[in-house]
């Protein structure tokens, strides 16, 4: 008990330093905003703040990294039976399964505010490219390595940026329209259905428009 309540003082200290962080970046600019200030207005010192980040480029995108060993090493645990996209729908289902309660509850407004921020400001465009091309990478080696001789590095390469290029878009979508965490979550499981399934697979709702501006059922 007297560690669940450390943990949950702890998570609370995370996400009163991200809030602050996110609105200071909004208010002033992220290279104007000194760390400094960051710990002031979450109401901690400096030396509090890096014992949850290294940098402040960080706090939008905390905790991602060490996550990731999670998505290899399912990809590492492949099962006999399992074709590549399989393997790769699975690590994400299991990563997801493991993120999603360590993840803090937002409001859509903070959730748009940093996607805003991670698109518009270039120290973080860079950061995040970084951390998606680092992770595809890795991930279509680990592909390689499980199917030896069976699976060659262009199609492994092509597998992965399909996949996570249909989740992040589909999440970077749901976050612009102003939609709840929960539908953030549910949107990048949809990227990844459209992903596993392929284009082709893409239906229109009922009674959506059709480009000429008039109503039909999709069959």
């Amino acid at each position: 008990m007297q560690e669940s309540r450390r943990e949950r003082k702890k998570q609370l200290t995370r996400q009163r330093i991200v809030m602050a962080a996110v609105r200071l970046f909004e208010e002033q600019g992220y290279e104007q905003t000194t760390v400094a200030q960051i710990a002031a207005a979450a109401d901690v010192d400096p030396k509090t703040f890096f014992n949850y980040f290294r940098s402040k480029d960080e706090v939008l995108f905390n905790d991602v990294e060490p996550d990731f060993d999670v998505l290899l090493g399912a990809i590492a645990e492949r099962r006999p039976e399992e074709s590549p996209g399989e393997v790769l729908a699975r690590a994400v289902q299991t990563y997801a399964a493991h993120r999603r309660p360590k993840v803090p509850a937002r409001e859509p407004v903070e959730l748009s505010a940093a996607a805003r921020l991670a698109l518009t400001t270039p120290a973080l465009q860079a950061k995040g490219l970084y951390l998606l091309l680092d992770l595809q990478q890795r991930i279509a080696g680990e592909l390689l390595k499980v199917f030896p001789g069976r699976l060659d590095p262009i199609t492994a390469a092509a597998m992965t940026g399909a996949v996570f290029g249909a989740i992040q878009q589909a999440g970077l979508a749901s976050v612009q329209l102003g939609r709840s965490q929960d539908e953030l979550w549910e949107a990048a499981r949809r990227g990844l259905d459209v992903a596993l399934h392929g284009l082709v697979s893409v239906r229109l709702n009922e009674e959506s428009p059709d480009p000429s501006g008039e109503r039909t059922s999709s069959s």
